[in-house]
């Protein structure tokens, strides 16, 4: 028996309306902006790993980190260079370094001093600093050399280098290879960023100096460990994926408008 909310007049039955017809597409909502979608996740297994090997990759960089950026691995040269701004501790074991090798000079190389606002002379750099710390410290000054920077920007320590390449080539020094002091994890981006001024003609030498406050081998346990960590991993990275040396030009450029002695 047919209901008779089911007929038309005349007892003929009502055509089905089909329920594509009034509701969207099955998982598609608001006109078809939102769509529902099959997709895979982790289960707690999945997750289990996931945890396990970021943990083990945590435990590895931490421990390995340090010597990856306090990297010390000497060349043959006797040219040894002293980055200015080094505290005592490093400047006395420069003595020792050039003391026990074949080096014939000690450069220092350096720019403005911090809070100077910029250039104003030779003897406010972190050059002369360094100079006269080692001369202090008992080295003869006949073997010092400074080599300031006369650049403030941001990119120091390559204009640093960049200075002391400029240096050798004024005086006509051949050099070949020399061996840069400097302190902790700042070592692996001194060598990067003197590799990149001097080219691959000059074979680059590092040498770490730890610092004696506080443990290296369990650098996470000190503020200074770990500022030391961040900010110079940071900065290793920027410069070996986003720092690009100037042009030989603009490097002239730069240089010409340097401030007289």
């Amino acid at each position: 028996m047919i209901s008779p909310d089911i007929l038309e007049a005349g007892g003929r039955e009502k055509p089905k309306t089909s329920t594509k017809q009034l509701v969207c597409p099955a998982g598609r909502r608001f006109l078809g902006i939102i769509i529902r979608k099959e997709r895979w996740s982790f289960s707690w297994y999945g997750w289990l790993v996931v945890a396990l090997v970021l943990l083990l990759g945590t435990v590895g960089l931490v421990h390995t980190i340090f010597p990856f950026l306090a990297v010390t691995h000497r060349v043959d040269s006797n040219v040894l260079v002293v980055e200015g701004w080094v505290h005592e501790y490093a400047i006395r074991t420069a003595i020792s370094e050039f003391q026990s090798g074949h080096y014939q000079r000690v450069f220092t190389t350096g720019g403005p001093v911090t809070g100077m606002g910029g250039y104003t002379n030779d003897y406010n750099t972190s050059a002369s600093v360094g100079a006269g710390r080692l001369k202090a410290a008992g080295l003869s000054p006949e073997f010092v050399q400074m080599v300031p920077s006369r650049i403030n920007n941001r990119d120091r320590t390559y204009s640093a280098a960049l200075a002391l390449r400029n240096w050798f080539r004024e005086h006509h020094a051949g050099v070949r290879s020399i061996n840069v002091v400097t302190e902790d994890v700042h070592a692996r981006r001194s060598r990067l960023l003197f590799q990149k001024a001097f080219g691959p003609g000059v074979n680059v030498g590092i040498i770490s100096i730890r610092n004696p406050d506080y443990d290296s081998t369990h650098w996470w346990r000190y503020s200074e460990g770990v500022k030391e960590i961040i900010s110079e991993g940071a900065a290793y990275i920027y410069a070996r994926l986003f720092f690009y040396p100037d042009s030989p030009q603009e490097e002239k450029t730069a240089e010409a408008s340097q401030p007289a002695r």
